[in-house]
């Protein structure tokens, strides 16, 4: 019978107990306390380049050499020569070859600018524009289907291009229509007047 009244009042006990575990628990929710102090600021890192997204190089005064052996006409073109932009191996290179210019419905004219490569055919035949480049440099081709040591110089003295080097970051994530190189610009985010000239005469 001890044993049963003992047994009633520890179910008591741990009913009072536990009511009071409940209670206190509840009880403990309230407004949000005064904040803490801030801690230690951390050391200021270093202050980064203002971020490319590429440049635009016009390059005037491009004459062209004729190589008899191979039948075309070349010339090189180094960029530290025409700009100090920093070219990476994997950034991606579009020239552009000044075609004239072209006359637009309000009177004024603009200029008229060919993606290479780029054919064009004549009466004595078909040449063609093309590029290859490394991260140093670009070298420029004519070549033709007849012998090309007839070619008019219009088309190997005195030439203009523009040379577009867009950071591969961009070139990768890019949809670019690279055949306008308004769009290549405007994409790139570079103003007409952001254009770095160079005359090679």
């Amino acid at each position: 019978m001890k044993t049963n009244q003992k047994s009633k009042i520890m179910n008591k006990f741990n009913s009072i107990i536990s009511a009071f575990i409940v209670l206190f628990t509840v009880a403990c929710e309230g407004p949000q306390g005064p904040p803490g102090f801030d801690g230690n600021d951390g050391f200021d890192g270093v202050d980064g380049a203002d971020g490319i997204q590429g440049q635009v190089v016009e390059v005037e005064g491009v004459n062209f050499g004729y190589d008899g052996v191979d039948n075309l006409f070349s010339t090189l073109i180094n960029f530290s020569d025409v700009t100090d932009f920093e070219v990476f191996e994997a950034d991606a290179v579009l020239v552009y070859r000044w075609a004239g210019t072209v006359g637009l419905q309000d009177g004024s004219d603009a200029d008229l600018w060919s993606q290479i490569p780029q054919n064009y055919f004549l009466p004595e035949g078909t040449i063609q524009y093309v590029f290859e480049h490394t991260f140093v440099d670009v070298e420029l081709f004519i070549d033709g289907n007849f012998d090309m040591s007839s070619l008019s110089t219009d088309f190997t003295d005195d030439q203009i291009f523009r040379i577009v080097f867009v950071p591969s970051v961009f070139a990768d994530a890019s949809k670019m229509d690279t055949s306008n190189i308004e769009n290549v610009m405007a994409t790139l985010g570079i103003e007409e007047d952001q254009v770095q000239k160079l005359d090679l005469n």
